[in-house]
């Protein structure tokens, strides 16, 4: 069932609000050895992790036009603010700058240390 206007609006501002990472930023660390170490193998690939896959979708969703998103698209946009928003509540005591608990958050296109 296609999303409505509404809902489609509904989502576009929550994943802007959920991923502040710009594709630029999104892209220099998805480079990184920290952002392939961490995360949940792809399909029970080791090759790359599910939040790596992700970040790498993301980078495509926030430059494609609004009025080009797809179905699937807004379905991936969702399941990022939700990854989000459960991630950032586990958040761990002490620094976090250097954990895997931020890592993979970056991977997801969120970095907590970002205001």
């Amino acid at each position: 069932m296609a999303e409505s206007k509404t809902d489609h609006d509904d989502t576009m501002k929550d994943f802007a609000e959920a991923v502040n990472m710009t594709p630029a930023e999104l892209e220099k660390w998805l480079k990184t050895e920290e952002s392939k170490e961490v995360g949940w193998p792809k399909d029970g690939s080791a090759k790359e992790s599910v939040g790596h896959a992700s970040g790498r979708r993301i980078v495509e969703i926030k430059r494609t036009k609004k009025a080009d998103l797809t179905e699937d698209d807004l379905a991936h946009m969702k399941k990022v603010v939700g990854y989000v928003h459960r991630h950032l509540k586990q958040r761990p005591d002490g620094d976090v700058s250097q954990t895997r608990w931020r890592y993979s958050l970056m991977n997801w296109g969120h970095d907590p240390l970002k205001t």
